[in-house]
């Protein structure tokens, strides 16, 4: 809570105690069942989680990308797979409350602030993944609709959720030719792969979404024609934060776990905690969290304060975060010896939820590309 303000403190708090009590009890039961807790996310959505920085007039909470951050890491605590689909949802909303007309806010986003509707963020294709520009799914006009035809990859709530904020090709090749399209649940020609079988994140479905003459009208095109790409990255700029803080949350969880552990676990007639090792391994891991949470609050008060370095901190910080996140808490389940890797202790869920981290919303190689390309541009 270090240099939060007292509000900021006490959104803090009703996230850690959302976390604990409708969260963390259930977390290893959904992770093995395979459940997607859309009653529990309706119950975050209740406190103000399900468009944490959409304006208030359709519904939102109206926050900033600080608060959002201190949210989300609180929430990871109790189930990062569960917050990390929040995080993608709430990016969503934001991109519809944005860059949506009025008509597209008023509809879109007042259900899905309340978590009543779901959604899910349609950019990565079976070919295109880091590559996202060259993009094949097509959107061809034919009157007052467009008709999709393509295939989205890896899509968190795929197939679950309602509303697909969908990038497609309406031009020609490159970023330029790319709009966005909003498509809802139920439009003939929208269909689904298989559910995927994940290492982690078992607690939101992923699919491919597939479209086959899938007729959206033109009046769910969000933005101008064109301007798709943009929309995805200025949506993706946040989506690096949230994940970060995701990460931060799981990290935080697992130092915690450890502490206890060593105190608890006894070896050669002394509890682990009298290990000076081991002492040191967690004051690194404490210390690696502390710099890693400074590093995305940076970032996340950059992009509210629309800094023109605000896309590379928030790279910076995804790949910073996520890095050292996941090496926390790996390091946390060596520190619990062969307890670590039964799946009656959390930690090793942190692990599996958490690799997933270094690859979406942009791999760390992306990010890294991003960062040198701002240090390097004239």
């Amino acid at each position: 809570s270090a240099g939060l303000t007292e509000e900021q403190k006490e959104f803090q708090r009703v996230a850690f105690d959302f976390a604990s009590k409708e969260l963390a009890p259930h977390m290893a039961e959904w992770d093995e069942k395979e459940i997607f807790p859309v009653e529990a996310m309706r119950k975050a959505a209740q406190l103000g989680f399900g468009g944490i920085y959409v304006k208030p007039d359709v519904g939102g909470s109206g926050l900033s990308r600080l608060d959002t951050s201190i949210i989300f890491e609180a929430l990871s605590t109790g189930c990062t797979s569960t917050t990390a689909y929040l995080s993608i949802h709430n990016m969503c909303v934001w991109m519809i409350d944005t860059f949506g007309n009025e008509e597209q806010r008023h509809k879109f986003c007042p259900p899905l602030c309340s978590m009543e509707k779901l959604a899910s963020y349609c950019l990565t294709e079976p070919g295109s993944g880091s590559d996202a520009a060259s993009l094949l799914t097509t959107a061809k006009r034919k009157g007052d609709t467009y008709v999709l035809n393509g295939s989205k990859a890896f899509i968190s709530g795929g197939g679950d959720t309602d509303v697909y904020v969908v990038m497609c090709r309406t031009g020609g090749p490159g970023p330029r030719g790319i709009s966005c399209v909003l498509l809802e649940k139920g439009t003939p020609g929208l269909s689904f792969g298989k559910k995927e079988k994940k290492v982690g994140w078992n607690s939101q479905p992923t699919r491919a979404v597939i479209f086959e003459d899938c007729v959206v009208p033109v009046s769910n095109l969000l933005g101008a024609e064109g301007q798709g790409f943009n929309i995805a990255m200025k949506g993706l700029n946040g989506g690096r934060i949230n994940i970060a803080s995701c990460s931060l949350g799981a990290a935080h969880a697992s130092v915690l776990l450890t502490q206890e552990h060593l105190s608890v676990r006894k070896q050669f007639g002394e509890p682990l905690a009298s290990n000076q090792y081991l002492q040191f391994k967690l004051a690194e891991m404490a210390t690696r969290l502390v710099a890693a949470r400074l590093m995305v609050r940076n970032a996340a008060r950059a992009l509210q304060e629309g800094r023109e370095d605000a896309a590379a901190l928030c790279s910076m910080a995804k790949l910073f975060a996520t890095d050292e996140c996941f090496a926390i808490c790996n390091q946390a389940l060596q520190m619990h010896g062969g307890y670590g890797y039964l799946k009656d202790y959390a930690v090793q869920q942190f692990v599996r939820d958490i690799r997933v981290h270094q690859i979406l919303e942009g791999t760390n190689e992306v990010m890294r590309m991003i960062v040198a390309r701002n240090l390097l541009q004239e």
